[in-house]
């Protein structure tokens, strides 16, 4: 078994049902005659027991679009948008929350949907592509739809526009999966992998309002997917509270902002219900008091009273309203201390695996993946991911049909390179722990792992699984430039203040132990040394001085480490003459002398925070001197201007 990474390329694509898109419309073209789908037929059995019992479906009918619209029908009329989908009868807004998130990133919708219309070369046939466990699946459908009344039963075109794109899209999903019925409640993170291939990560809800605020714009900056859902209610199905919010329901995440109101600074975050009408009533909501007061010039941009099912609410009302929120990208993203969309990461990929169960109680070792860490990165740097094929599950089935568990290989049994042996398995061997997310078709877990050598154990209780297993590894990147990734347009329009700074620094510059973060009090002060306008947060301008001068203190502190291995206090004089915005400020050696007090450690060690905060408070208090001083030589200041420049910095 090979274990070495494979690169991030997009697979060959199979024909489901073995039905071949080209050869079935140029057979009906020929013909002059609409496709009929006898492998997915309009029938009852399409849409399923589950839904059948519950809806009153005595006038059901198949139509196609032609026959349901007044006038000409669309695929798509002026672009896909999430504003196109409307949910019917089917409890699938799983899937289409998922999928409003889909329109947000054309290049991966175009790969679902592909170039077709009711016009060229039309013959009643359409298809659609989904990614399952490492494939990218083709399926065919005919273009009739279920009908009661003059309604489309499940996703129906929105008023009028006669734009049919996701009503079929949502067919060729039942029928990979087997019917509509078995769109009928699902999970989330299977929709979100399905449309893209991608990993998903789960937020931490618990995280201030502004953390949040930050994730969600820098990882819609680098074209993640991300929903949300609600937590079930007291009735077994969703249902509208008084709130205006679904119970057991999901939502789209379409955006984040930090905008002004009445009383200060508020982080609020934007959600799509596909359900198209029914939105929050809190604060924020359409037509609000919020709305109506703040005086932010990007209202115009930002603010639309729309009955489209897209609302604006608080940051804080969606974490206390919100029982997850879900993030997929092609690679993993880390979430321990905010986000980092780009990250270097290698994919190891299992296809087609297939592992034995033991009714017995006891999990077979016989499958065994080895994998290695060259050197922990920090945060989450191993992710690994197992997917199974839904159309292998039963509906009675609970939970997903694999468990597994990682091990630390010892050193007496890294001699084995393809599989360990079962005295490797002690009863006291410790598996490694992580944080992990379960659906019935996805199981994914991250983990913090020191290097080494290490083994994936799967296990089931089935009499066999068949898998594809995806570990993530989190690569060391020794030429990047420090800082240099960072995205600094995710920035646009949003003020940073401190607290979202330290949050910023800690994930970019720091790799080292926890008691060399920055503080919130080191980050106050840098605001404070920044902050041109005096309003305690820094603007994208200025911010991305200060970013500069950060990248630049980090080339200073490496370059003087590469000496001593560390930044002892009598290096500062070192460091001051190599900072470029330090040029011709120099300082006696008694107060080099104080500053080594100040800024180092009792072994006399300066970390890069300190450092940072030196070389910057050094800059700002010359330049302050000199723009002051009349002559050069001195200055006079009034008490209250002394106490506003010692106080504010």
């Amino acid at each position: 078994m090979a274990h070495n990474p494979d690169p991030l390329t997009e697979t060959s694509v199979i024909k489901f049902k073995d039905q071949d898109f080209n050869s079935l419309r140029d057979h009906c073209l020929s013909r002059r005659k609409s496709f009929v789908d006898e492998t997915f037929p309009a029938e009852p059995s399409s849409i399923g027991q589950k839904l059948l019992q519950r809806k009153n479906l005595s006038t059901l009918k198949w139509m196609r679009p032609q026959d349901l619209s007044s006038g000409p029908p669309h695929f798509i009329l002026e672009g896909a948008s999430r504003f196109d989908i409307r949910q019917g009868k089917a409890g699938d807004c799983w899937f289409l929350a998922a999928l409003g998130s889909l329109t947000q990133n054309p290049q991966c919708l175009q790969k679902i949907l592909m170039e077709q219309s009711f016009s060229h070369q039309y013959a009643g046939i359409f298809h659609f592509r989904f990614w399952q466990c490492g494939q990218w699946v083709e399926v065919v459908i005919d273009d009739r739809l279920p009908v009661v009344g003059e309604e489309c039963l499940f996703v129906k075109p929105c008023n009028g526009n006669q734009e049919f794109w996701p009503c079929l899209l949502e067919k060729a999903y039942a029928k990979l999966r087997g019917s509509y019925s078995h769109l009928h409640y699902g999970y989330l993170p299977d929709a979100l992998v399905d449309l893209t291939g991608g990993v998903v990560t789960i937020a931490d809800l618990h995280s201030s309002p502004s953390s949040l605020l930050l994730m969600v714009k820098t990882a819609a900056s680098a074209g993640s997917l991300m929903a949300c859902a609600t937590p079930p209610g007291p009735a077994d199905r969703p249902r509208v509270m008084g709130n205006g919010l679904v119970s057991q329901h999901a939502y789209t995440v379409t955006g984040a902002e930090k905008i002004q109101s009445r009383t200060g600074w508020e982080e609020i975050i934007r959600l799509w219900n596909p359900w198209g009408e029914t939105e929050w009533r809190g604060r924020w909501r359409d037509g609000s008091q919020e709305w109506q007061e703040t005086q932010d010039p990007r209202k115009r941009q930002l603010y639309h009273n729309k009955e489209d099912g897209e609302f604006w609410m608080a940051c804080q009302d969606f974490q206390e309203n919100f029982s997850s929120l879900f993030m997929c990208n092609q690679i993993p993203i880390t979430l321990d201390h905010g986000i980092r969309p780009h990250e270097k990461w290698c994919q190891m990929t299992f296809k087609n695996q297939v592992i034995l169960g033991n009714s017995a109680g006891e999990p077979r070792r016989n499958t065994q993946y080895l994998f290695n860490v060259r050197e922990s990165q920090g945060g989450s740097d191993v992710v690994v991911s197992f997917t199974v094929m839904p159309q292998g599950l039963k509906a009675e089935e609970e939970g997903f049909p694999l468990s597994f568990q990682v091990f630390k290989v010892d050193s007496q049994f890294q001699q084995f390179q393809e599989r360990l042996p079962p005295t490797f398995f002690s009863p006291f061997r410790n598996a490694a722990q992580g944080k992990d997310y379960e659906t019935k078709c996805n199981f994914t877990k991250s983990f913090h792992l020191n290097s080494g050598t290490y083994v994936v154990v799967p296990s089931t209780r089935r009499e066999e699984a068949k898998f594809l297993l995806r570990i993530f590894l989190k690569m060391p990147d020794n030429d990047r430039n420090p800082g240099s990734s960072f995205n600094l347009r995710a920035l646009k329009g949003l003020d940073i203040d401190a607290t979202q700074l330290q949050s910023l620094l800690n994930q970019e510059f720091l790799a080292g132990p926890p008691g060399d973060a920055f503080s919130l009090d080191e980050c106050r002060s840098i605001v404070a040394l920044m902050d041109l306008k005096v309003n305690g947060r820094l603007n994208q301008e200025e911010f991305a001085r200060l970013w500069r001068r950060l990248v630049h203190c980090q080339h200073v502190f490496q370059n003087i480490q590469k000496s001593s291995g560390v930044l002892l206090s009598s290096d500062l004089s070192k460091a001051i003459e190599n900072t470029d915005f330090l040029t011709g400020i120099s300082i006696s050696s008694e107060l080099l002398d104080l500053m080594s007090l100040r800024y180092s450690d009792s072994m006399g060690q300066v970390n890069f925070p300190s450092l940072v905060c030196f070389l910057m408070r050094l800059e700002a208090v010359a330049k302050t001197f000199h723009n002051l001083s009349k002559d050069g030589k001195g200055l006079y200041l009034t008490e209250m201007e002394w106490m506003n420049l010692v106080m504010y910095s």
